[in-house]
């Protein structure tokens, strides 16, 4: 007899709140600012053959490239993985997004069988290479951009390998941060592990087995079912980068769509070719980014998992910027180009379900600053994630303000001010919604952010830069308008202003230095005309706008 749908249902929600307790522990117990403030990490399930069965709502890009990571481990350790043994893995060219984004997986075991993998993918602060913060805007290859970890085991049944966890430490530059993390990361994906196990004795492993089927089975359905709603045919979208860094300037990415029944194929092979600079994308994800981009255009509370992404299917071409040839610098894949992946696809299939499509989110520009603590005369190494970009809008109204990037889409947050001030010598003087930079439109971007930031260090500090979108905003769509594009300073303790850019490295910060931020915003969605006088003068109260909604030029 098939399993009934009480149980499916009961399964799908206990396997959800498995990997959500999988992200609870990780977020108390890990100890970079990265991870226990900022979030930059998910957890998930999948079975051996790398199908993906849960993952929490943290950072949607990371998910989607775990089936290649799965299917790596699997490769190398086949018919030698044991109860207690834990892996690791972060090469782009083997499953990982990029560089920082370390996995741990550890196997889950019933009946004598490996039936399961709990899976942990966070973001370090600091991977190596030849730049702090794991990000090297100058990097032409990706032996520049960190230690590159093939798939690893760490623990031999049950028992740690102490000498390899000393060779990984000694490559970073906050060793016993990135010892703790890595804990953190293990114990999430064990909590994972002895939930799923629980679950798989308490049905039955059969039972259990048939009921995970049906889940995925069900997601399938449902996506198809909406697929198949849209008219057969093929449409053409792109986005384009500010440049790689290197002076190669407007990098696209060109997506042809293609829709016949209920499959959905994306061509991304006419994209341009592969980069010098760290915005090339691996190919785990460039996959993940259209993984992400399909999970936007359906119903937000159908399961995200193997069955969810059935439907499609993705081309690309060796020697292109979403699909580099091994040894290609990737580290920025995750924000740039995986956003622009996802904003091509988006654009190409939004006059297809204009209900269902996002305008486009605000770009990253990260920023990573290491210097020596006064009060405690210890290295630090802190990143920048306030002054978060604005969300797009949508049919269903105005962008969230200050939200963050497309590929994480909120998942990722900016802590507590205070805090901040309290583990590094910083001090906030500003934080706060910029206004006018939402993208005008029936619906309006979401405005970006304001920041001035002290740097209260008394010997100068090295920062560097990542991201884009100082010379291109976030996309509006169907009519709206884009959003404005960033402008980040540093002003010296004398008042004279240096313009940032988005990729630079070995940046002197004096101190008493002031980082002046202005994030850009969300782009808006429909016509503009359509926006009611009651909407603009709420914009106007609320300060979002200053003057009726046109965005900064």
């Amino acid at each position: 007899m098939p399993v009934d749908p009480i149980t499916v249902s009961v399964v799908q929600h206990r396997l959800f709140a498995i990997v959500e307790e999988m992200g609870e522990a990780m977020l108390r117990t890990s100890y970079s600012q990265i991870l226990n403030s900022s979030r930059d990490f998910s957890t998930a399930l999948a079975d051996p053959r790398g199908r993906l069965i849960a993952q929490a709502e943290h950072v949607p890009i990371h998910v989607g490239a775990l089936p290649f990571a799965v299917r790596a481990i699997q490769e190398a350790f086949e018919g030698a993985i044991r109860p207690g043994d834990v892996f690791l893995l972060n090469d782009p060219y083997r499953g990982g997004n990029h560089l920082p984004d370390l996995t741990a997986f550890v196997p889950v075991f019933a009946e004598g069988k490996h039936l399961f993998w709990a899976i942990n993918r966070a973001h370090q602060s600091d991977i190596g290479g030849s730049t702090h913060g794991a990000y090297n805007p100058a990097a032409t290859e990706i032996w520049q951009e960190g230690i590159r970890i093939p798939p690893l085991r760490l623990y031999d049944g049950g028992r740690l390998r102490e000498d390899v966890l000393e060779l990984l430490a000694l490559n970073v530059r906050h060793p016993r941060d990135f010892k703790g993390d890595l804990a953190a990361m293990i114990g999430s994906a064990r909590v994972g592990a002895r939930r799923l196990e629980a679950l798989l004795a308490e049905l039955g492993t059969t039972r259990a087995l048939e009921a995970i089927e049906a889940v995925l089975d069900g997601a399938e359905r449902r996506v198809r079912a909406i697929l198949a709603s849209w008219p057969d045919g093929s449409w053409y979208g792109e986005a384009v980068l500010d440049d790689d860094g290197h002076g190669r300037e407007n990098v696209t990415i060109r997506a042809r769509v293609s829709k016949r029944g209920s499959d959905l194929e994306v061509d991304l092979g006419d994209s341009d070719p592969e980069c010098e600079g760290f915005v090339n994308s691996s190919l785990a994800n460039t996959y993940s980014a259209c993984v992400v981009a399909l999970a936007y255009l359906v119903d937000p509370d159908i399961p995200k998992n193997d069955g969810a992404f059935r439907p499609l299917s993705v081309k690309t071409r060796e020697g292109t910027v979403v699909h580099p040839r091994e040894g290609r610098p990737v580290t920025l894949c995750t924000n740039h180009c995986g956003q622009e992946i996802i904003e091509a696809i988006v654009k190409a299939l939004a006059p297809v379900c204009p209900e269902r499509a996002m305008a486009g989110w605000g770009r990253r520009f990260r920023v990573a600053l290491r210097g020596i603590d006064p009060r405690t005369r210890r290295p630090f190494l802190w990143h920048l994630f306030q002054a978060r970009p604005g969300g797009g809008a949508s049919a269903a109204g105005d962008g969230w303000p200050a939200a963050g990037e497309w590929q994480a889409a909120g998942g990722i947050k900016f802590g507590s001010l205070e805090v901040q001030e309290v583990r590094f010598p910083l001090f906030f003087l500003r934080h706060e919604l910029r206004p006018d930079s939402g993208g005008d439109g029936e619906h309006r971007g979401g405005p970006g952010a304001i920041l001035e930031m002290r740097v209260e260090v008394e010997e100068p500090a090295v920062a560097n830069t990542a991201g884009d979108g100082i010379r291109h905003g976030a996309c509006g769509i169907l009519g709206g308008r884009d959003g404005a594009p960033h402008d980040y300073r540093l002003r010296a303790p004398d008042g004279t202003e240096r313009i940032l850019k988005t990729k630079e490295v070995g940046i002197r910060v004096e101190p008493g230095a002031v980082l002046v931020a202005r994030s850009g915003g969300g782009g808006g969605w429909g016509d503009p005309a359509r926006r009611s006088a009651r909407a603009r003068a709420r914009d106007r109260a609320e300060g979002y706008t200053s003057d009726g909604g046109e965005t900064e030029p």
